[in-house]
């Protein structure tokens, strides 16, 4: 069987990603976008995207407006919201594996164990310094192929 050496995002951590950016890339229009909206140009589902804009909003990375000509917006500026931000607002922490923490709770009961739990550990600390090294504008800039 071959290696396979990918980590990966869940749908809703590229979900969330894929609607902020959209967010971002629209920032310059007059009030909220719609979910709907978001949807369209996404491709995104608009009931799963509904969910995703919710825990979105309450990790205070989009405000909302109910109503006619509601929607979403950005509750940061682009610059200021990373990807790491992101997938850990509807994912939870980014982390290697569901392991534990070395010396906890008996993590280290095994041969072996406590080794291994500190390098999943730091695996887990690179991937969320990798992903907090990128934000929205980032990305704004790449779709804009600057």
């Amino acid at each position: 069987m071959p290696y396979d050496s990918r980590v990966k995002v869940s749908t809703r951590g590229d979900y969330a990603s894929r609607a902020l950016l959209s967010l971002a890339l629209h920032q310059d229009q007059s009030g909220p976008t719609s979910v709907k909206d978001i949807a369209e140009r996404t491709g995104l589902p608009q009931p799963y995207l509904e969910q995703i804009l919710l825990a979105l909003k309450g990790a205070g990375l989009v405000r909302s407006k109910r109503g006619m000509g509601g929607g979403y917006v950005l509750a940061r500026g682009a610059e200021e919201i990373t990807l790491g931000q992101i997938v850990s607002a509807v994912d939870g922490p980014i982390v290697a594996g569901d392991f534990g923490r070395p010396h906890e709770n008996g993590a280290c009961d095994h041969e072996g164990q406590c080794v291994l739990l500190a390098v999943w550990s730091d695996v887990g600390e690179h991937m969320r310094e990798h992903l907090d090294s990128f934000t929205l504008y980032d990305m704004v800039e790449r779709a804009k192929g600057n």
